[in-house]
């Protein structure tokens, strides 16, 4: 299904982006410079990716309130692809017949993954998602931190909060695969080697129940538990664990720090929950300079728009603003072969995820400093920072 996204609110006046998005005057050209975009508006990723499609369609606003591109609107085109691996390749091969030069998303990394094999000569895919890890030198660029160094920030955290034994579950399908591969890398680290896996449980995204896995838990003698699931697995670990009466601090995925999750899971929420968190959720952590100019400017925008900065407007929004700096480069006549040159030559660039080099190779251009342990605070109704950058207290 293919709709046009418009949030319900929006900022009234230009955003202040990091590059130029000014021109003299609105004279628009042709009809909107469509800019497509893949990601779940329905099934277990709706959390993020409706929260994406809302920071598109806010950028969106913002960009042609300030003149367009090149005297031309954009348009992000969102096509929902169900939270389905077989329903994002469909959609990416629509896209690739038409020729486009870059597709945004999917959201997941089951998603990503599949897609990944379709877009060997382009056009270039920027994957929202943290838990996909594209080929150096590929068409793909995958948002975010790694799992690794996400899944290191918070290892490190814990082990400087003298939790040592620690519990983890994660779902059976590609983003929990990559989550447990990241506990197992960080806890072989030698600076780790006090502390101790004492529960290993998996359940598949689909799985009603997890009490057995909760039973092995509480016998376990653990004091942490990290759970890799996002979106509606994670309510499905945050019920059993209330049901089995086990109170301890627990740290999940990044693609957790939706707004709507946290409202509707309130009665399940654990009094500690953790996340290693962009600075676009971490503002208050941030000194002065042009990532906390830019953060502000986002922050400030999605509160102006009725929106909370979470995790999934800032997967879109980083994505977004380098495809229009492109555009402004190239124009609207960019080759998928000059997109990907001018990704892979980006740095120096302020985002909401923190400052971009792609020149290492890496495919998401972002160093591990950028990542901060957040805690949900009730009381707050947001996160607030608990950690330095990179994870120590």
């Amino acid at each position: 299904m293919m709709i046009r996204f418009s949030p319900r609110m929006f900022v009234t006046g230009a955003i202040a982006l990091t590059f130029a998005l000014r021109v003299t005057a609105p004279a628009w050209a042709a009809d909107p410079y469509e800019i497509n975009v893949i990601t779940p508006l329905t099934g277990i990723g709706a959390f993020i990716g409706k929260n994406e499609a809302a920071a598109l369609g806010l950028l969106e606003k913002s960009v042609n309130d300030a003149g367009g591109v090149r005297g031309r609107q954009i348009k992000f085109v969102v096509q929902d692809d169900q939270s389905n691996p077989q329903v994002s390749v469909q959609l990416l091969n629509g896209l690739i017949a038409k020729k486009v030069p870059i597709v945004l998303g999917s959201t997941l990394a089951a998603m990503c993954s599949a897609m990944l094999p379709l877009i060997e000569n382009g056009p270039v895919d920027f994957c929202f998602s943290s838990a996909v890890h594209p080929p150096k030198g590929s068409y793909m660029y995958s948002g975010n931190l790694s799992t690794a160094d996400l899944i290191d920030i918070l290892v490190r955290y814990y082990r400087e909060r003298g939790w040592k034994k620690i519990a983890l579950v994660v779902t059976t399908d590609a983003s929990g695969q990559d989550g447990e591969h990241g506990v197992d890398t960080a806890m072989s680290e030698p600076e780790n080697k006090g502390l101790t896996l004492v529960s290993r449980e998996h359940f598949t995204a689909g799985d009603l129940n997890v009490a057995a896995q909760m039973a092995h838990i509480k016998a376990s003698g653990a004091q942490a538990v990290i759970v890799y699931a996002a979106g509606t697995p994670l309510g499905t670990v945050l019920h059993g664990l209330s049901d089995a009466g086990i109170d301890l601090p627990i740290g999940t995925t990044s693609a957790n720090l939706s707004y709507e999750e946290m409202k509707q899971f309130s009665s399940l929420l654990p009094k500690e929950l953790y996340f290693v968190a962009p600075p676009g959720v971490a503002s208050d952590a941030l000194p002065p300079g042009p990532l906390k100019d830019t953060v502000r400017t986002f922050v400030e925008s999605t509160k102006a728009a009725g929106l909370h900065a979470d995790i999934g407007l800032i997967a879109a929004w980083d994505p977004g603003i380098i495809t229009i700096a492109a555009l402004k480069k190239y124009g609207f006549n960019v080759t998928a072969v000059q997109m990907k040159d001018f990704i892979d030559h980006l740095h120096g660039f302020p985002g909401v995820y923190g400052i971009y080099d792609f020149r290492d190779g890496s495919q998401r251009g972002l160093a591990p400093s950028n990542g901060i342990v957040v805690k949900w605070d009730p009381a707050r109704d947001y996160w607030v920072s608990v950690s330095k950058f990179g994870g120590a207290l």
